[in-house]
């Protein structure tokens, strides 16, 4: 009898050890990101998020919000965007070609832009409420995280060369208004008078503002920061670069004029480190445009490269999360073009379109400025 009961019992007591064995496993599988979960079984409702582009060594956008649609776009127009990214591109092809770094590319890359009057930096800057211009902009190396940026300036051509110099020059990150207008004069940079940055788009899009404000039939908040537009109107808003050099150090750079009929003296994500710029070598280069207020609540662009250093996300699911979920939760709209060091791109958007192009190391130039064109939207 007493051998029987112990016959009983192995095949109970070898269950329970078969039990113990595996409870580690099914614990670690359900702390699995839900993109991972999802790969293993294969029944995930969210798909694993795929990069952009693989051996990118440079990646420029021109701003998310409303998108270009192929159906009213005309060719003249499509080609002028086109042409713009593809000569950020260029100019920051040029710099890496001739050995300079990738802090000098993104500047590069991001002048062209500011220089375009069709991208709200610099040159096409929106108006403020009180029809003035306040540009905004910040670099970030990703060596030793060293950065620089201006916020609220109105005499600085090119923003983004006045935040290198706040990053190069000073023991400061962030210099505003007309100490930062100085401080650019001081230090060589080319002073403009306001009218510098007149366009008018820019200015038909203020009285447009202004009018739906006065009608009450004003967009949401969100619209105005992404598209820096009114409702209807096409072009985009905030510029940046991201890049990887030959000694394989990240940096980002982004610029903005912030949103159409923004109260004087609002600062958006754009110039402040973590939440419009990112770069960190090991982990990613980041350039964000979006619905700014969120962006630095969310503090988007370090988020992705924590995911990246201590969640062990790869670029893409990183740059999925941030843009998909944690911002989406907080009710804003964008996107971010994230470069890692091997020079894997993810370029997501949750806005209706975000234009952006990319430069890979064998010299293929690719822009993207239809929302048909890009995998990693909604």
């Amino acid at each position: 009898m007493r051998m029987r009961s112990r016959l009983r019992i192995l095949p109970v007591l070898t269950a329970l050890v078969a039990v113990a064995v595996a409870l580690p496993a099914l614990s670690q599988s359900s702390a699995r990101p839900e993109g991972a979960a999802a790969a293993a079984t294969g029944r995930g409702r969210v798909p694993v998020p795929r990069p952009e582009a693989t051996e990118v060594v440079l990646a420029v956008h021109g701003g998310a919000g409303t998108a270009l649609r192929r159906e009213d776009t005309d060719a003249r127009t499509e080609k002028a965007y086109r042409d713009g990214l593809a000569d950020a591109l260029r100019a920051g092809r040029k710099v890496l070609r001739d050995g300079g770094s990738s802090v000098a590319a993104v500047e590069a890359a991001v002048r062209s832009l500011e220089d375009n009057p069709l991208f709200n930096a610099g040159k096409g800057a929106v108006f403020t409420e009180d029809a003035g211009h306040e540009l905004d902009a910040s670099v970030m190396r990703g060596s030793d995280l060293a950065a620089g940026a201006v916020a609220g300036v109105r005499h600085v051509r090119n923003p983004v060369s006045a935040a290198r110099l706040v990053m190069e020059r000073t023991p400061h990150v962030l210099l505003a208004g007309e100490g930062a207008d100085a401080f650019a004069v001081r230090n060589g940079l080319p002073a403009v008078t306001q009218d510098y940055y007149w366009t008018q788009a820019r200015w038909d899009s203020l009285m447009k503002a202004k009018e739906q404000s006065r009608s009450g039939t004003s967009p949401s908040a969100s619209r105005q920061i992404v598209g820096g537009q009114a409702v209807g109107e096409s072009a985009m808003g905030t510029v940046g670069a991201v890049a990887v050099d030959g000694k394989h150090d990240l940096a980002a750079a982004t610029s903005t004029g912030g949103m159409t009929n923004k109260m004087a003296g609002r600062v958006g994500d754009s110039p402040l480190v973590g939440a419009g710029t990112y770069a960190k070598n090991g982990t990613v280069a980041a350039s964000a445009t979006g619905h700014g207020e969120v962006f630095i609540r969310g503090a988007a662009t370090s988020t992705l490269s924590h995911l990246v250093e201590f969640g062990g996300r790869d670029v893409a699911a990183a740059a999925h999360e941030v843009v998909h979920e944690r911002l989406a939760r907080l009710g804003g709209t964008g996107g971010v073009i994230a470069l890692a060091p091997d020079g894997t791109l993810a370029a997501p958007h949750s806005s209706e379109g975000m234009l952006y192009g990319y430069l890979t190391a064998d010299g293929k130039l690719v822009t993207k400025v239809f929302p048909d064109e890009t995998r990693t939207g909604r």
